[in-house]
């Protein structure tokens, strides 16, 4: 039986009392609506005959906003259709069966919006409730036949959202987007145009985000360049803004010709005023977000200034100048934000006096950990707080660009914790090249959308949705489960993040010894067979969904790991076990072929319509001091090349007592830790744990593992009071971002704390507490002491 579509719970494929027909039903609107309703209702029209098979022969879906559509204005004054909750509110919508709302017609599906953005909300809200993905077009999830529809009695309510700004920033574009955009898709625009932007905002509405932080390296034709796009931007209503480094939406890299140290507003501030004033003077007209402050051409820090009261007294007036620009242009009440990022930070710190009605926004560490939340002193600003979160990044210790493996239980955390601690204006999550990050962004402005439900649903519910949405129904908790292994192992250690040095530091191996690689590689050999005998389950239409969405990621993923540990398993083998050496040796070039044939499988998946998308890092020799170095592989003789199981260690002797097992009222988080699930504190309140565990005779060292969290409070350390046997044993880390320990720990996701050492054997006693939000524990490890 062919696959059918996935229906929300307010859709049937049977006919009920009062329902509507979907199937061949016409879509109205009113031509003095918003462009965006006639984009989004255009959409709707595809969708429905994609879906169903027909045309003609339906019921009638009127959709409009409010104020904008006369015939839906008239519902609302006669009291046929219930706006209370839609007046004046932020981007809310209704889709409610109306009866008899005009003569000659029995009943009517009526999509009202309170604004342009809630109307073309609800439309895509339609569709996605027929079975078709926001990612149809952006991971080919083919639309699964159902050809008969109806919309049961009733009223469905949406909105407003939790967070006001929810978006994504295209980043770090040079080693995918922009070249397939150059090369294959758009070359008449040289790079990324208004072709893929089109493409991006249809995305951003099926998924209710709202603002975009264009691409900007200096490989991009800036996007305010062609002013092409900022009036398609208009159209699709998608708010424009630009990163914290690109000021009064000016792509510096791309747009600022003079000399670098031209770039200074103590020794420039007229040619730099100009050419602020140059972008407020074209985009006045458009909504959009304005980046106040300055720093560097590319993320540079700021010049022009030597002492802190120098660099703040620089920064105020900057902040002064920029706002009289936009006031003078009559947009002094458009939004603006600011960003106290690297050496921003410290002059914010000092004193600087943003103004209230600037919305502060407070970026993590660039590997997903959020380093400053609003303090309590700072809540009640206009301006509010957000957010700009990385789900990609190239930088030091070293970047992750090629497969996205944020785990959406870490997103869930940090996003939530911000929100929970005011952060709720502006969310932006860096999303890199876009693929393969699909289920991160998802699932990220998701949550933006709709904290508490989002929230409610969990994440193993929010992925196995998903995985029904865009792959298929019948395998989706397989499938929910398959992601949750492939974050977990990941998490232990990102795919880019194979190399255990940093620049500057003496070429090292992996910690791991032949035990333990060999049983990572086997966990990651179990859950190829789980991929494997998923995919023999997902209807035809969805395979290209399915390799792009979790076949590439997860087999990419596992062959990484595969060709190093074999590799390495080479190395030490050589000088004893020269025909063992060689077995390994074939298994990692096996392994690298097999990375190579799957990247050669994407570009010819969807009939080569992503050639030249997906680069496997390090891409090329750019950008070194961040990167990873292309890994190196044996000489081998000629002949097959195979992979093959690693050479068994010895099992470890350490001891793991999973926090999540002790009794207490700490939360536990599944989804994240080295066996899938920890312990997390609560903002504004003391929790305690407490439990036992048994340690075989000999001596013990003992050593607590946190995630590399940041505490609630600014400047405070991160805290844990852990109680053995009756002894107190006080955690207190700094967390700086720069630093030694903070690199170390990004690269592991882990802080390793040691608590004590010659703990005896026998029977233990264990008790944590911990105040405040931000302490994540995720086991105490036992290690046998050398001699013992």
């Amino acid at each position: 039986m062919p696959a059918s579509a996935q229906l929300a719970d307010w859709i049937d494929s049977r006919p009920g009392a009062r329902s509507i027909a979907l199937a061949g039903a016409s879509v109205v609107t009113a031509p003095g609506d918003h462009a965006v309703v006639g984009i989004a209702a255009d959409d709707l029209r595809r969708d429905l005959a994609a879906v169903t098979g027909r045309t003609t022969g339906g019921g009638q879906i009127w959709a409009g906003t409010i104020g904008r559509n006369a015939a839906i204005d008239r519902l609302i004054a006669s009291g046929k259709l219930d706006a209370k909750r839609l007046r004046g509110a932020w981007e809310s919508f209704v889709i409610a069966t109306v009866e008899h709302p005009a003569p000659g017609v029995p009943r009517a599906l009526v999509i009202a919006g309170s604004d342009r953005r809630g109307t073309a909300f609800g439309i895509y809200e339609l569709s996605r409730a027929i079975g078709v993905s926001p990612w149809r077009w952006w991971a080919d999830v083919t639309p699964l036949n159902q050809p008969e529809l109806h919309v049961r009695a009733g009223t469905q309510r949406f909105g407003p959202p939790s967070v006001k700004y929810r978006g994504i920033f295209l980043n770090d574009e040079d080693w995918g987007l922009h070249p397939w955009a150059a090369t294959h898709f758009e070359p008449e625009a040289k790079g990324i145009g208004p072709k893929t932007y089109a493409r991006l905002f249809e995305l951003m509405l099926r998924l209710k985000a709202n603002t975009l932080w264009p691409a900007m390296h200096k490989v991009t034709p800036a996007f305010n360049a062609n002013p092409a796009n900022a009036a398609l931007a208009h159209r699709y209503a998608i708010v424009m803004g630009s990163s914290h480094a690109e000021p009064m939406l000016r792509n510096n890299v791309g747009e600022w010709t003079a000399p670098g140290e031209d770039f200074n507003y103590a020794a420039n501030a007229k040619g730099v005023a100009d050419y602020w004033r140059e972008r407020v003077a074209t985009n006045a007209r458009y909504e959009s977000i304005w980046t106040l402050g300055m720093r560097g051409i590319h993320d540079s820090g700021i010049v022009g200034a030597g002492t802190m009261e120098d660099r703040k007294a620089l920064m105020a007036r900057i902040l002064a100048d920029q706002r009289a620009m936009l006031a003078k242009a009559g947009i002094a009440g458009a939004p603006q934000v600011f960003t106290p990022y690297k050496e921003v930070l410290d002059i914010y710190r000092a004193g600087l006096a943003v103004p209230d009605d600037v919305t502060l926004m407070w970026p993590d560490d660039n590997f997903g950990y959020i380093r400053r939340f609003p303090q309590p002193s700072e809540r009640d600003r206009p301006g509010g707080h957000g957010v700009y979160y990385h789900l990609s990044y190239l930088g030091a210790p070293l970047a992750y660009l090629w497969l996205s493996t944020t785990p959406p239980a870490l997103i869930a955390e940090e996003m939530g914790r911000a929100f929970d601690l005011g952060a709720d204006r502006m969310w932006i999550a860096n999303v890199g090249d876009l693929k393969p990050a699909e289920l991160a962004t998802d699932y990220f402005l998701s949550l933006a959308w709709d904290v508490p439900g989002t929230r409610a649903m969990g994440v193993d519910r929010f992925v196995a949705r998903w995985a029904t949405e865009n792959i298929a129904t019948d395998p989706a908790a397989e499938i929910a489960d398959i992601f949750a292994e492939h974050h977990r192992l990941n998490f232990i250690r990102r795919p880019e993040h194979l190399q255990w040095w940093r620049t500057g530091e003496r070429v090292r191996g992996s910690p791991y010894d032949a035990g333990e690689a060999a049983r990572r590689m086997a966990a990651f050999d179990r859950l190829l067979e789980r991929l494997q005998a998923v995919e023999r389950r997902v209807p035809a239409a969805r395979r290209d969904a399915f390799f792009e969405l979790l076949g590439y990621p997860v087999e990419s993923a596992a062959m990484a790991n595969a060709r190093l540990f074999a590799a390495e398993a080479h190395d030490r083998l050589r000088d004893r076990d020269l025909d063992a050496a060689l077995v390994q040796a074939k298994s990692a070039h096996a392994a690298d072929r097999r990375i190579a044939a799957l990247t050669a499988q994407y570009d010819a998946v969807a009939d080569g319509k992503w050639r030249g998308f997906i680069a496997v890092e390090p891409a090329d020799g750019q950008w070194k001091s961040y990167r990873a170095l292309p890994p190196v592989l044996p000489a081998i003789a000629a002949g097959p090349v195979e992979r093959a199981p690693l050479p068994q260690g010895e099992a470890a002797r350490e001891v793991a007592i999973e926090a999540e097992t002790l009794a207490g009222n700490w939360r536990r988080v599944d989804g994240l830790g080295r066996n899938g699930a920890l312990i997390a504190s609560r903002s504004g309140q003391t929790v305690s744990a407490r439990g036992s565990f048994t340690l075989p005779p000999g001596k013990w060292r003992l050593t607590a593992e946190l995630v590399p969290t940041f505490p609630d409070a600014e400047g405070a350390p991160l805290a844990l009071d852990l109680m053995l046997d009756g002894t107190s044993h006080a955690i207190r880390l700094a967390r700086e971002t720069g630093d030694a320990a903070w690199s170390q720990a990004v690269l592991d996701n882990r802080l390793a704390v040691p608590v004590a050492d010659a703990v005896g054997g026998g029977a233990h006693l264990i008790a944590l507490s911990a105040s405040g939000g931000g302490v994540l524990v995720d086991r105490l490890v036992a290690i046998p002491i050398s001699g013992e």
